[in-house]
């Protein structure tokens, strides 16, 4: 039996998906792809084509964040928010795949469908739903997840972007066995990754996506042949990345630069960095921790230069390089600059509420 499950976050162009699930080996059982997640993109290839080996089933689902940056360098756009259901279930459809749409993973009758299957593992990568314990009983060999960090640092939802928030140095992928707490399961493997000075959460995440993919994979041949080793996590240990909100990206250029910095790039590309001139929104794209002080209130525009422009913070001086004005498209800073014209003492104002995560403080309740 083939099963796929669809999602309506996005559209991929018809062509693109059909030629890609022709290019699926021809013992693949099912293919599960979350309710709210992006999938298609070179992290799928690498484990459809190295976990669909054996003939029973495997369920996989595939995080927006994580295939995001992929879908984009494979040239595979977005263009709808609300149609993707529908085109992967005509794909399907003339594939002969079975299409399931489960509206409540919690619905007895979703539990039963999926235990039709007779699945040997789930595969799960921030699937963005609670699994229950029914479901996570039904593959015969367990649930196999993707997680963006080294556990058990950054249990939750947004790994990628509170490693950089923190200011860390490097992250990396594991695979675990999925259980009734969040990210609290045994640790399969692992891999590192270092963080690089020039990273946001998407450039990071795509590497940790190329890294993830084949870890996976791996993890689920592993996991399926019963040869998988059950490394257990500390619950008491480790930190909580909770879910970023909205107002998560606002700047508060009170803080010092190397932590405005590292907080701009995790939230680019969303929430997005904003803070706010002469009553209007502005979004912080690029930037880099500068050189010198500031002896100037914190937000003040001290200059600029082909180099970029100078923001004070409550200890030191944050270059911004490119930056988004409300309604208009990015540019470079010194090109705002020379039209925005900024006067002496004019600054970059942060609007409230502020972001509530305060960097290194990330313990929170993971049961």
């Amino acid at each position: 039996m083939r099963a796929l499950v669809t999602s309506r976050r996005s559209e991929l162009r018809l062509a693109r998906a059909r030629a890609f699930l022709r290019e699926l080996p021809a013992s693949e059982d099912a293919l599960l792809i979350g309710p709210s997640f992006e999938t298609v993109a070179e992290l799928t290839r690498s484990i459809h084509r190295a976990i669909f080996g054996w003939r029973r089933t495997t369920l996989y689902r595939c995080a927006l964040e994580l295939a995001r940056p992929a879908l984009l360098e494979k040239g595979l756009t977005a263009v709808s928010s609300l149609s993707l259901e529908a085109l992967w279930a005509r794909v399907a459809h003339e594939l002969g795949l079975a299409v399931m749409r489960p509206a409540d993973m919690k619905a007895p009758e979703v539990r039963d469908e999926l235990a039709e299957l007779g699945a040997d593992v789930f595969a799960v990568v921030a699937f963005g739903s609670i699994l229950t314990s029914a479901v996570l009983a039904l593959p015969r060999a367990g649930c196999v997840n993707l997680h963006g960090s080294l556990l058990p640092d950054y249990r939750g939802a947004s790994p990628v972007q509170r490693a950089l928030w923190d200011g860390r140095s490097e992250t990396g992928v594991c695979t675990l066995f999925m259980d009734s707490g969040i990210d609290t399961g045994d640790v399969i493997q692992s891999l590192r990754e270092p963080i690089h000075a020039d990273d946001d959460a998407a450039t990071l995440a795509a590497r940790l996506a190329a890294l993830g993919g084949p870890l996976l994979a791996e993890s689920v041949l592993l996991a399926a042949a019963g040869n998988a080793s059950r490394t257990p996590q500390d619950r008491h240990a480790g930190s909580y990345a909770k879910k970023l909100r909205k107002e998560d990206g606002v700047v508060d250029w009170t803080l010092p630069a190397v932590t405005v910095w590292n907080h701009a790039r995790a939230v680019t590309p969303w929430p997005g960095a904003t803070t706010t001139f002469r009553g209007k929104r502005m979004q912080i794209v690029r930037a880099r921790v500068g050189e010198g002080g500031a002896a100037a209130p914190p937000g003040t525009l001290l200059g600029s230069d082909q180099d970029g422009l100078r923001v004070a913070c409550a200890d030191g001086v944050l270059l911004v390089t490119r930056l988004k004005p409300e309604g208009r498209a990015e540019l470079d800073a010194a090109e705002w600059t020379r039209g925005a014209r900024p006067l002496p003492g004019d600054r970059f104002e942060t609007t409230d509420p502020r972001p509530s995560h305060q960097p290194g403080n990330t313990k929170e309740q993971t049961t």
